[in-house]
Parts: structure tokens; C-alpha cells; sequence
């Protein structure tokens, strides 16, 4: 016999959907039926163009919050509150059981339970832009509340995400700063590397195609082979070539350094350490 817990018997709904509700909507709707989605957006307009593009239903929050199993909290942090003030009556007034799923960088577990107004389970999550493609990165702390079951329903509704790992609570900003500020800096740096093509005489439209594809091939050879990526790099660099040179001028201007003081940068906001 199926229990509630079943993907196919789950309903899931979103509130806010713009750049990373929208990019999770996406990726559950490769795996749970439409017709069990529903998004709510603080402009209506937004979610209605993505409830037809997913050929989901598009609706307001209290409905969400009054009936969906699973809720994807997508506003920015500094809305949560309000959008608490709207739905925590509708919380309280259920029978049932439901889970909170938050995104918001910087807001834990037990400050989520606050804002809510009650000790409910909640599964914090750090996800990335590309897992509306299913290459994405979706980290997981859960709180002591949640079911194994419930977790294994979350895992199994992202399937189609990406990787989905969990991480303490104590590490999420730290991971986010890699993972979900990352796509930001890499595509920096696909951009830089188109220029630079372009400098050398490449048409633009090649030049990104070249840089992107590069980029995916490079990632997936180091995730496939588990080899570190000094030993990669060391096996493109051929004595007295092209590369070495390359990772000269890199070195001389602080790549590296940049790089990590970037993901530090990002972790101190996230991690209120600024």
C-alpha cells in the first residue's frame, strides 16, 4: 500500500518563485504530476507565466499554506517575516501534517520554527540555479523533527535536480558560498575566457561555446575520474607549452587567491561574519 508520503500522492507548493523557487518548481515538476504543484509569487503575473509553463496551478499563499505537504519558502530573508505574518494562522489551524522548506541563506532551522510560530518540521535547503537543468546542487540540513520518510520524499522529488548532499547546519553557509554563489564567479569566468578568445580573433557566439563546453567537460572529467584537480591541470600543462604559460600569467595575477577570497567574501555576508 502507497503511504502519503509517496511522490505520488504529495502535493507541493511554492512560495515565491523568481530565479531559485522557480529553478526548484522546474525540477520538481520532472517528477511530481502538475497537477499536485502549486505556485504563489508576491507578483501574481510571475507565477501564473511559470504554472503555465509547467502546466501547474497558480495560486495565492494562504491556499499553499493551508493545503501543501511540502512548502518551498522562496522569498529573500528580509521577507520572511512578512510572509510569515500572513500564513502563520493558517499553520496553526492545520490538522495535518505538512514540512517547511527554506532557502533563505543565513536563516536557520530553530529562526525558520520562529517566524513560523511553531516547532514544525523543517528541511533547510542551499540550492543553485542549474538545478532547472538537473545539474544543479541542492545542500540539506534537516531539523530533529523531520522522518526519515519525509526526507526520502524531498530526495526523491529533487531527484531530477542534480546532487543532492547533506551538510550540517553549521556548514551551510560555508557550502553555499561555494555552491550557490559559485555559478556567479564561474560564469565571470567563462565570460573572461570568451573575451579572451574573442581578442585572439574568435567570433563571439564560438567563443562562449567553446568556453561553456570546455567548462562542463572539465567538471564532469574531475566529479567521473575523483582525480584532484592539480593533477588534471598538471596533465593539460606539457613542458615549455601553451598552458604552463597560461597558468603563469593566472598565477602572476592572483587567480587563485581572487577565487577564495571571493567564496570567503561571500561566506561572511551569508554567515552575518560582515
Amino acid at each position: 500500500m502507497q503511504n502519503h508520503w509517496n511522490v505520488d500522492k504529495i502535493t507541493l507548493g511554492f512560495l515565491g518563485v523568481g530565479n531559485m523557487g522557480g529553478a526548484l518548481a522546474r525540477a520538481a515538476a520532472k517528477t511530481v504530476s502538475p497537477e499536485r504543484i502549486f505556485l504563489s509569487n508576491r507578483t501574481p503575473e510571475k507565477a501564473k507565466a511559470l504554472a503555465n509553463e509547467l502546466r501547474c496551478t497558480a495560486c495565492d499563499n494562504l491556499t499553499i499554506a493551508k493545503t501543501a505537504d511540502y512548502l518551498f519558502l522562496g522569498v529573500k530573508p528580509q521577507m520572511m517575516k512578512e510572509l510569515f505574518d500572513e500564513i502563520a494562522p493558517a499553520l496553526r489551524g492545520r490538522q495535518d501534517r505538512f514540512l517547511l522548506v527554506s532557502m533563505a541563506a543565513g536563516l536557520s532551522i530553530s529562526q525558520i520554527q520562529e517566524l513560523a510560530g511553531g516547532e514544525y518540521p523543517v528541511i533547510r535547503i542551499m540550492p543553485n540555479t542549474p538545478v532547472s537543468i538537473g545539474e544543479g546542487v541542492i545542500l540539506y540540513a534537516c531539523g530533529s523533527s523531520v522522518e526519515q520518510e519525509e526526507l526520502n520524499t524531498f530526495c526523491e522529488i529533487m531527484a531530477k535536480a542534480g546532487r543532492i548532499s547533506p551538510l550540517a547546519e553549521s556548514l551551510m553557509e560555508a557550502g553555499s558560498a561555494v555552491a550557490g554563489c559559485g555559478p556567479a564567479f564561474v560564469d565571470l569566468f567563462l565570460e573572461a575566457l570568451a573575451d579572451g578568445g574573442v581578442a585572439c580573433g574568435l567570433p563571439r557566439k564560438q567563443a562562449l561555446e567553446l568556453a561553456a563546453q570546455m567548462t562542463v567537460g572539465a567538471a564532469r572529467l574531475l566529479l567521473e575520474t575523483n582525480e584532484h584537480p592539480g593533477a588534471l591541470k598538471d596533465a593539460v600543462c606539457s613542458p615549455g607549452g601553451s598552458t604552463i604559460q597560461g597558468v603563469r600569467k593566472l598565477e602572476e595575477a592572483g587567480f587563485r587567491g581572487a577565487v577564495m577570497d571571493a567564496v570567503i567574501a561571500a561566506w561572511e555576508v551569508t554567515a552575518g561574519k560582515k
